[in-house]
This record gives C-alpha cells, structure tokens and sequence, in this order.
C-alpha cells in the first residue's frame, strides 16, 4: 500500500508540473530559441543606468540569497513604466509573452543587462521534477547515468521513462546534456561552451583555478548560463562543482 501510495503521488506531481509548465511557458514562443535584436538589450541597459543615475538604486525586483546568482535580479518593467523611463517593454522579455527575464548581474560594481532564456530554464525544472519524482517512487534512488564530473552524473532517461530534452546551447548553438546532482537537482552542463571559450584565449590570459568560468560565457555573449553549476578549471579543463 506504500509504494502504491508512492507511485501514485509520482504520478500527480507529474501531472501538475506538466500543467504548471504550460502556464510558464512563454506565450507563442514554446520551444524558441530566437535572440532579441541587440538594440533591445542596449536599450534596456541604458533606461538602467539612467535609472541609477538618478535614483541611486536600481530597478530590480527583489529577490532572497538562495536564488542562484544567474537568476537573481530580474529588471523590473513595471516600475519603470510606472516611473516613465520607459514606454514598452520589449517584445522578448517574459511580461511580454517573450523568452527571456531582462537581468542585472553585477549589480555591486557594474551593472549589466544579460538575458536569462526561459525556454531551457522550464526544460530543466520539467526533467528535474520528473527526477523527484522518480526518487520519492523508488526509495530515495535517483536515475543515475554515467559519471560526468566528480559530483554530477548524466541521467538514465530510461529508468526515468522520459524522453531527452533538446538543449540548444544560447551560447553556440551546439546541443548540450542535462546532469544531476546527488541530492537530485538537474543542471544544464556547458562544458563544452567554456572549453570552446577557453581556446580562444592566450596563454597568459588563462583563468586562475578559482576563477567561476561561467564568467567566460557571460563576458562574452548577451546571455547567462541559466540552470548552470559552479565551473573550476581542474587540470586544464573546466569542472563543473558543487556550490
């Protein structure tokens, strides 16, 4: 009677995510991976500044410590509509029907405007719910797959009983995996995006080992690494580790 009590409430939490999902969706834009013209994001970087300059503050909405850093200071359209800093909102940012949270990151010393793409965000919270899931079913066991890295494994679709998701990297284009955590959590793995990145650099400029190489990505490209691990470069190569 247990484990069909167990099976049964795998089976409800499912179906509620799966309900949940198409709410967060974004509206007609399930599945796209289309990014913003870049004056959106210039623009919005600007009415930022702007902001800053004249308030002393900036317009984000607030948030607690345990948000991961990617996903923390969203930038807050309504207040600056309501403030007249500006008239619409971009056609891209989720409180348009869009694909992606507008966000600051390095709110201390440099604020900037980096995009959050939304579409692999959900993804990810779908399979990792699917992930729980399976655990609460099955004692506890998680769906482990393969060693990746020292602390993350790939996840056994199989034994899960769901299909892959397609990951289109916001960064290359490439196709990247999912991985899991012992404690269940799911991540987007970018190793491949770092290491392309770190290619690319002199010798001289190589990261220090406690440099977070999510930095590479973010410094050079619009977006952040939404649903990402910590990454230390270890030997050489990037290694995705717990925070």
């Amino acid at each position: 009677m247990k484990g069909f009590r167990s099976a049964a409430a795998a089976i409800v939490l499912i179906m509620m995510t799966a309900l949940l999902s198409g709410c967060l969706y974004p509206k007609d834009q399930l599945g796209q991976y289309q990014k913003p013209p870049k004056d959106a994001i210039l623009n919005v970087q600007t009415v930022v500044d702007q902001f800053q300059k004249d308030t002393g503050l900036l317009p984000i909405q607030n948030s607690d410590e345990k948000t991961p850093v990617y996903e923390k200071f969203k930038v807050d359209f309504d207040k600056l509509q309501r403030m007249n800093y500006i008239s619409t909102i971009p056609d891209t940012a989720y409180e348009k029907g869009g694909s992606y949270y507008y966000l600051v990151i390095n709110e201390e010393k440099d604020p900037t405007v980096k995009l959050m793409n939304l579409v692999l965000y959900q993804k990810i919270n779908d399979l990792e719910a699917s992930v729980m899931a399976y655990a609460d079913a099955n004692g506890g066991k998680l769906p482990a797959g393969q060693k990746l890295y020292p602390s993350f494994t790939a996840i056994d679709y199989d034994a899960l009983n769901v299909k892959e998701p397609v990951l289109h990297s916001i960064f290359s284009g490439s196709l990247l995996s999912a991985m899991m955590d012992p404690s269940g959590h799911v991540y987007i793995d970018y190793g491949a995006d770092i290491m392309q990145q770190l290619s690319k650099l002199n010798e001289g400029k190589k990261p220090a080992s406690d440099t977070d190489l999510r930095m590479i990505l973010v410094d050079n490209s619009d977006f952040v690494p939404v649903k990402s691990p910590l990454y230390k470069l270890v030997n050489g190569d990037p290694q995705a580790v717990l925070n």
